[in-house]
């Protein structure tokens, strides 16, 4: 089975933090064991169900959080005040350095997922369909990790990566809550479909 990451707990950090993710306990991969016969396969699937569901994910979201979220959003959502994390790579580029931009930016995301779904689940309790949305994103999220995790310890020993984190939610009022899920989703959008073009080409069976 693929090894599980120990993701850094910085989701109640009050600004953008740098943190080490540990890939796996100890101080090697020597220890873990293989992955699974199927991890790139799995793994492209993965990546795949993200990119086809996350303008849902983000349409939703903003209908659940009414006005002026629903009417204003290309001003009101928009990232280009908070952090994300960079990705520069792109088709070209060595497989381990796509491996290691794709772990920095699902830990990301990990992480921002349990920021909004904690205030969704406070602010939008009947929001079923959406909180259904964010918990099975999250799960697929997970266990992409998980693969990502189990590749770069397999085929390049890697077992801990440098992780930066964006703001934690918490403490922050009702509508800055909203705005800042609505901007991490928007930028999620954007980003995703890049992820999805640069690592598939380096998962295709060889």
């Amino acid at each position: 089975t693929g090894v599980v990451p120990f993701v850094a707990l910085l989701l109640l950090q009050r600004r953008p933090v740098t943190g080490r993710a540990l890939l796996v306990t100890g101080n090697s991969c020597s220890s873990h064991g293989l992955c699974r016969s199927n991890v790139q396969e799995q793994t492209r699937r993965q990546v795949a169900v993200l990119n086809a569901t996350a303008q849902e994910l983000f349409s939703l979201y903003l209908k659940c959080q009414g006005e002026p979220f629903s009417s204003e959003s290309d001003k009101l959502c928009n990232p280009a005040g908070i952090f994300f994390p960079a990705f520069r790579v792109n088709r070209t580029s060595e497989r381990k350095e796509v491996m290691v931009a794709m772990y920095k930016l699902f830990a990301f995301l990990n992480a921002s997922l349990g920021n909004i779904t904690r205030d969704q689940e406070e602010l939008n309790p009947l929001a079923k369909e959406l909180l259904e949305r964010l918990h099975n994103t999250t799960k697929t999220t997970r266990g992409l990790i998980s693969n990502l995790t189990c590749l770069l310890c397999k085929n390049y020993n890697i077992f801990q990566v440098d992780v930066r984190y964006g703001d934690s939610s918490k403490g922050k009022s009702a509508f800055k809550k909203k705005q800042q899920g609505c901007q991490v989703l928007r930028k999620y959008v954007q980003v995703i479909g890049q992820a999805a073009r640069v690592l598939l080409p380096h998962l295709s069976p060889s």
